[in-house]
C-alpha cells in the first residue's frame, strides 16, 4: 500500500511541478536541453521517493535542487572531457612540435574525432585513468572488477584510441582545409 501512495503523491507532484523543473533547467543551461535535464531529476527524484518533502513549495524546492545537481554533474562531465582532449593532444604533440596554429587545430580535431569514436566503455576506462587519476586498483574498484581486468581494458582502449587516431590521418587532410 505504500508503494502506491508514494506513486500516487510522485504523480501528484509531477503532474504540478515538470513544466517548472524544465524551465528552471532551460534557464541554466541550452533551452533544448531542459526536458532531457528534467526528465534525470525526476528519475533520481523517483529513486529516492521516500525523501520526496510532503508539502507541495518544499518539493519543488528539492526537486530544483536535484535538477541543478543534473546540471552540475553534465558541466563537470563535458570539462572533464575538454580538458581530456587538451591532455591528449598535448601528448600528441609533444612527439613534435607544431609547426604553426593550424597544425595544432587540426591534432586537436583529429584527437577529438577519435575520441567520439570510442565506445562508453573505453572512453569510461581511459578517463578513470586519465581525468580521475586513479590507480588500477582504485579504477577496478569503482569498475566492480579486479586491477588485472581493468588493465587490459585500459590496454585496449588505449590501443582503440591509436586506431582512431590513425584513421583520423588516414582521412582528407584538415590541415590543408585549416590553412
Amino acid at each position: 500500500m505504500d508503494q502506491k501512495r508514494d506513486t500516487d503523491r510522485f504523480a501528484a507532484i509531477f503532474e504540478v511541478t515538470h513544466a517548472d523543473v524544465v524551465r528552471f533547467a532551460q534557464r541554466r543551461t541550452a533551452p533544448e536541453r531542459g526536458e532531457d535535464i528534467a526528465a534525470e531529476a525526476f528519475l533520481v527524484a523517483w529513486r529516492r521517493v521516500a525523501e520526496l518533502p510532503r508539502d507541495l513549495d518544499s518539493a519543488r524546492a528539492w526537486l530544483f535542487g536535484i535538477a541543478r545537481n543534473v546540471l552540475l554533474n553534465e558541466l563537470r562531465s563535458q570539462r572533464r572531457a575538454d580538458a581530456l582532449a587538451v591532455r591528449l593532444a598535448d601528448v600528441a604533440a609533444s612527439g613534435g612540435p607544431v609547426s604553426d596554429a593550424a597544425e595544432a587545430v587540426a591534432s586537436r580535431l583529429d584527437l577529438a574525432q577519435a575520441w567520439g569514436r570510442l565506445t562508453d566503455a573505453e572512453s569510461e576506462v581511459l578517463g578513470l585513468a586519465v581525468f580521475e587519476r586513479l590507480t588500477a586498483e582504485q579504477s577496478a574498484a569503482v569498475l566492480g572488477t579486479t586491477a588485472g581486468a581493468y588493465r587490459v581494458r585500459l590496454s585496449r582502449a588505449r590501443a582503440a584510441l591509436r586506431r582512431h587516431l590513425a584513421g583520423a590521418a588516414a582521412e582528407p587532410d584538415l590541415r590543408e582545409a585549416l590553412r
